[in-house]
């Protein structure tokens, strides 16, 4: 499904794989979000870091793995792994308070994981992902979504590896 909003409904009315293939076939969700938490910039930039690290150790515990990209306004997530699991994640995700004006770029089968070594990695931490970030807002006002999932996918893989390649 590519660039419009998807409700839980639309998921539903996908055709399912068998049910011992929901568990073990791979799933990718990349979606974009309007950010709704309340409060000044540090406060914002705290509550971020919270979700990470409760987000990073859920993920672990369902291998679960991907990527997010936050500013003031906007969260643009990748999310891999089981169907079921990932399914779960997108209704958590659509009943969040902190998330606003959902839109669902591509919920699909995926051959491979984009980010198999990040239960949640975080993206724009650095001058060099800003730099690499930077075009986005030139081409899209920094509206992520405008980008479409493969695009933004690209994008997150290329900052993902820079970043992996940066850290000892």
């Amino acid at each position: 499904m590519t660039m419009n909003t998807m409700t839980t409904n639309d998921m539903a009315t996908q055709t399912p794989p068998e049910p011992a293939e929901a568990e073990a076939e791979l799933y990718r969700l990349v979606y974009v979000s309007r950010n709704r938490i309340p409060g000044t910039p540090a406060e914002v930039l705290a509550q971020v870091e919270s979700i990470l690290a409760a987000s990073r150790r859920a993920n672990a515990a369902m291998n679960i793995t991907g990527a997010l990209i936050f500013n003031s306004g906007t969260f643009a997530q990748v999310l891999e792994g089981a169907r079921r699991d990932i399914e779960a994640l997108i209704e958590r995700i659509l009943r969040d308070e902190r998330h606003g004006e959902v839109q669902v770029l591509a919920f699909e089968p995926a051959p491979s994981r984009a980010f198999p070594n990040w239960s949640m990695g975080f993206i724009g931490r650095s001058r060099e992902d800003d730099n690499l970030f930077a075009h986005v807002g030139a081409v899209t006002g920094f509206e992520a979504g405008r980008l479409g999932s493969d695009r933004l996918l690209e994008l997150m893989r290329t900052i993902a590896i820079e970043d992996e390649r940066r850290t000892p």
